[in-house]
């Protein structure tokens, strides 16, 4: 199975640090998916002015009498407490990469009638805005109806991958 995170409403290259920081803007934003024990290793940083931003992770799929378990290189955690990271952070003029936030898209707030259409057709799609109720780039925990999940081979955004 494949899981497809399609992201819209990116809050823009910059925003204010909070004052513990040491800095007093966050530039040149980006947000990507974080690999799993690998938090260096990130797929597809797109630029936090973005129009839209695609991202697509193979997974691997048990259906049990529990529900649907999801795994994969870029899913975090344990059985009942599954997630993907979307990791933001700066980029200076080396192209390094780094991370001041994290929003985690928990994959155990997928309905279970959605997981289990997802794990029969191949395909898991979460969409969700970017930027928070502040203006700011999205972080913690994100659950419906922050993200709306579904099922299916609709057809891809063109947006960017």
């Amino acid at each position: 199975m494949d899981l497809r995170i399609d992201a819209t409403d990116l809050p823009g290259r910059s925003c204010p640090a909070p004052d513990d920081s040491g800095f007093s803007l966050y530039g040149d934003i980006h947000v990507a998916v974080q690999r799993r024990n690998r938090p260096a290793e990130l797929l597809g940083p797109q630029p936090g002015d973005a129009v839209a931003a695609t991202w697509t992770l193979p997974c691997v799929t048990a259906v049990s009498v529990t529900g649907v378990d999801i795994t994969g290189p870029y899913v975090q955690g344990g059985p009942g407490g599954r997630f993907v990271y979307l990791s933001w952070g700066t980029v200076d003029a080396g192209g390094a990469f780094t991370m001041f936030r994290r929003a985690k898209l928990m994959l155990g707030a997928v309905p279970g009638a959605v997981a289990e259409a997802a794990a029969r057709d191949g395909l898991l799609v979460g969409r969700l805005g970017l930027t928070d109720g502040r203006g700011m780039p999205l972080c913690a925990r994100v659950v419906p109806p922050a993200v709306e999940w579904s099922a299916g081979n609709g057809p891809q955004p063109s947006a960017s991958r």
